[in-house]
């Protein structure tokens, strides 16, 4: 779990496995075992480490994005939409870059 966050979050920085542990200062081999889940139990100072180099914080790195309670989601909202947001945000793709996105979809589909 932690694994997955730490490559989301540093595919979204366009980092390559070699550019985050250097920056981070920790064993490539290390790094790439902790994103295949091999090694699940890293020390403190190695998540302090990774999250400074991917500027994002430890809780970050520890705690998934917390799903909205349901008085916070739209009653009619298609959880299959909610779970399609929230694995976009997970796979580290900026509002700007969905954006984006969305609006070149509308584009290509009026110019069809």
């Amino acid at each position: 779990m932690i694994g997955q966050r730490i490559k989301n979050y540093r595919l979204s920085k366009k980092l390559s496995l070699s550019e985050l542990a250097e920056r981070a200062g920790v064993a490539k081999s290390y790094l790439s075992n902790m994103e295949r889940d091999i090694q699940t139990n890293p020390s403190i100072q190695f998540l302090e480490k990774i999250a400074d180099a991917l500027d994002v914080t430890v809780d970050d790195l520890l705690n998934p994005i917390q799903k909205p309670e349901s008085s916070e989601v739209d009653p009619d909202m298609d959880p299959q939409w909610y779970e399609l947001v929230r694995e976009a945000m997970n796979s580290g793709i900026s509002k700007e870059q969905f954006k984006e996105f969305l609006e070149f979809t509308q584009w290509k589909m009026n110019n069809k």
